[in-house]
């Protein structure tokens, strides 16, 4: 496993600061630069060699698609990966996604979100070196990072290098939740970790391959290309939507306290333009005045629930994020609020309902959940609940930091 040493003295650098005379002008912090856009870093590990790549529209350089850029800076790309959503990003989520050719590159494109999940041997035996440069958004439910564990046990499995591009992580000041109960092990749920994790996914590989977690407990042969400049408490505002689902700045930040509600019979503002800030259900009317009415948009929703039922609930669209990110917790209070004011408690947590919805408990990673709201157990309980697991995971993370 290897790693840059440049960046082992940026690091250092992080935690030598002085403070400065009081007459002195601190100078502007530097900007943020992905690891895609530091070409000088990696490109020499690049030359003369057969590259494959595991890519998105969220992999950039400026504003310019990174196999893009690399094929115009002499790099001979011979496929491309699509995950989940598929390489140019304009698939729903969970939907399946063929093989095709780029039409823009003519590159081959092979899903890893269709018939298979990892590349075969037949797939990378004319590749010499593989990069992932997926934006997550620190959430382990989101499958960018499932993605790339299994693309790290492909190439241990076929002795080949993988470059990861590390971008920032917009939720990385964020810890929290139960720790993944590996009996709920999932799609949606790999590797024990919290709901919201606090890792980016250079990070991610680094502890994927420390703490064994690879199928049988394989180590890929890994280089990371680090975030300059950025640590985990920065706000980070993504320069692309990750997912169709995810398609705002606001979206994106309560993406770690909604998605839980995909174990709920509660829409989450899938079928309307801004998903994943409001939630709401029929059952509410008379209850809540906000209202929306979810319908069946090509690429995001074609079947939401409660397609094209008015919807009552709660409009989080302006809610100040700023309050999550000072209590440094996700919040579960809207879950315990939407629960308590159900006339139809019977149905809040019942998946049979719609093939829209998931197990409660593998949407949060224990067993014990569903009971505790039922039984209103106050919040103090249930996270005490979790701590013993979620504070050594806290411990168990500081060795495999990049960044402050």
């Amino acid at each position: 496993m290897k790693y840059l040493s440049l960046f082992a003295l940026s690091i250092l650098l992080c935690f030598c600061t002085t403070k400065l005379p009081a007459n002195q002008v601190e100078e502007p912090k530097q900007e943020i630069k992905t690891g895609a856009e530091q070409t000088d870093l990696y490109l020499p590990l690049l030359e003369g060699k057969r590259v494959a790549v595991l890519a998105n529209q969220t992999s950039i350089i400026g504003k310019t698609h990174l196999v893009d850029s690399l094929q115009k800076l002499g790099v001979n790309i011979v496929k491309v990966f699509g995950p989940e959503h598929g390489f140019r990003g304009n698939a729903s989520a969970g939907a399946k996604v063929s093989d095709e050719v780029d039409e823009q590159t003519g590159i081959p494109i092979i899903s890893l979100y269709g018939k298979k999940n990892k590349p075969s041997q037949e797939d990378l035996a004319d590749v010499d070196v593989l990069i992932y440069d997926l934006q997550d958004v620190g959430v382990r439910f989101y499958t960018n990072i499932n993605a790339l564990a299994r693309l790290m046990e492909a190439c241990e499995e076929n002795n080949k290098p993988l470059l990861i591009l590390d971008r920032p992580n917009p939720n990385g000041y964020l810890i929290d939740g139960p720790v993944l109960d590996m009996k709920y092990k999932s799609g949606i749920g790999m590797f024990p970790i919290p709901m919201a994790h606090g890792l980016t996914v250079g990070e991610f590989a680094k502890m994927a391959n420390g703490e064994g977690w690879l199928t049988n407990q394989v180590q890929a042969d890994i280089i990371v290309i680090p975030v300059a400049n950025y640590t985990h408490e920065m706000s980070y505002v993504l320069p692309v939507a990750p997912s169709p689902n995810l398609n705002t700045p606001q979206s994106v930040l309560l993406y770690p306290s909604l998605c839980m509600f995909e174990g709920t019979y509660i829409n989450l503002g899938r079928g309307t333009y801004f998903p994943f800030t409001v939630l709401g259900s029929p059952a509410y009317k008379g209850i809540y005045e906000f209202s929306f009415t979810p319908t069946g948009i090509k690429g995001m929703a074609e079947t939401p629930l409660f397609m094209d039922q008015v919807c009552y609930g709660i409009d989080l669209r302006d809610y100040d994020t700023e309050q999550l990110r000072k209590r440094g917790q996700i919040n579960f209070e809207w879950i315990r609020e939407l629960y308590q004011a159900s006339p139809e408690k019977e149905k809040f947590f019942d998946s049979s309902l719609s093939n829209q919805m998931n197990n409660i408990e593998i949407q949060i990673g224990r067993g014990d959940f569903r009971q505790q709201i039922i039984d209103n157990v106050p919040m103090e309980t249930i996270r005490a609940g979790w701590e013993p697991e979620l504070s050594a995971y806290k411990e168990m993370r500081l060795k495999y930091l990049l960044y402050p």
